[in-house]
């Protein structure tokens, strides 16, 4: 049993709290709050992510020290830099090796699938942000101080994921509700399940050959929203859904009041064309493979269920 420290609780921290406890190993799980799943080997310990020498503390004699944190949507370019610097700080200083969950902001748009090998080239504020938190790190990793790799997710999917299908289609469904969404409808699009980006994050961190690189977690699904939302209303037995194209206008319109809608324009090139995310060295190399779409529509079912009851 070695100790693993996971600062951040979101659904994709906490299914990998989950998943390591469970396996017996011993978590040590770190929010502002003090948040997080009840389990034996869990510890939550509430602490500011961006204090250093706190996170020395907290993660001295960690085998490894997991990024998953994510400040607000809408205030990622204040304080996600802090928050970065001081947790590759904590890994250099306590000798932990260091594993970020990032996503393909980085990448700018591409057309065609997205590889771990393509350049940070970003086009988005939020891009610049999360290539610069990467190429910090992999600096700090040639130069020796830190062993560090990145698992890059796409659009997330399942029980308390935050994306804009869970945001603005996926709820509404289950509603019955009709659902507005800013892109394109029918474009194919990869989708990545919270679990999955835990397994994928644990097994990076166990693997040899996973350091000084990025890995793509493998995709529950290439659907187009259409498609996912017709899926999900049929696992829920709902009525079909109906949907209309959110016009730009539209939505800057919402984002004069609501701060996180005002973020999406500038990452709409995401979501108006076929965005396929490639993890085939992932399923070769750290032999992971994605959960059957079913189960994770099951879930998010599930989950809607409860919240109205």
């Amino acid at each position: 049993m070695s100790l693993h420290v996971i600062v951040g609780a979101g659904a994709t921290g906490s299914a990998t709290a989950r998943l390591l406890a469970d396996s017996g190993e011993q978590v040590r799980l770190i929010t502002r709050r003090g948040i997080g799943p009840t389990h034996p080997q869990i510890e939550r310990i509430a602490a500011d992510a961006t204090d250093i020498a706190r996170l020395v503390e907290l993660a001295t004699g960690a085998a490894v020290l997991f990024n998953c944190a994510m400040p607000p949507y809408d205030r990622w370019p204040a304080e996600f830099p802090p928050m970065a610097a001081a947790l590759l700080a904590a890994a250099e200083r306590t000798g932990s090796d260091y594993v970020m969950l990032g996503n393909t902001y980085g990448y700018g748009p591409i057309d065609g699938p997205v590889t771990e090998d393509l350049p940070m080239a970003p086009t988005s504020q939020k891009g610049i942000v999360r290539s610069r938190m990467w190429l910090d790190a992999r600096a700090a990793h040639a130069a020796g101080r830190v062993r560090v790799t990145e698992v890059r997710a796409n659009d997330y999917l399942g029980a308390g994921a935050y994306s804009p299908f869970t945001l603005m289609v996926g709820a509404r469904v289950l509603a019955g509700s009709p659902v507005s969404y800013p892109g394109d409808l029918d474009a194919p699009h990869s989708w990545s399940y919270t679990g999955d980006v835990a397994r994928t994050l644990v097994a990076a961190a166990r693997h040899d050959e996973s350091w000084g690189r990025a890995w793509h977690v493998p995709s529950v699904s290439e659907a187009s929203v259409r498609q996912l939302a017709t899926h999900l209303a049929e696992a829920a037995d709902a009525p079909p859904p109906r949907l209309h194209h959110m016009t730009i206008q539209e939505l800057q319109d919402i984002g004069r009041t609501d701060s996180v809608m005002a973020e999406f324009p500038e990452m709409l090139y995401l979501y108006d064309r076929p965005n396929f995310l490639d993890a085939s060295s992932t399923a070769k190399t750290l032999d992971v493979a994605p959960t059957p779409l079913d189960d994770v529509l099951a879930e998010m079912v599930s989950e809607h269920a409860r919240s109205v009851r």
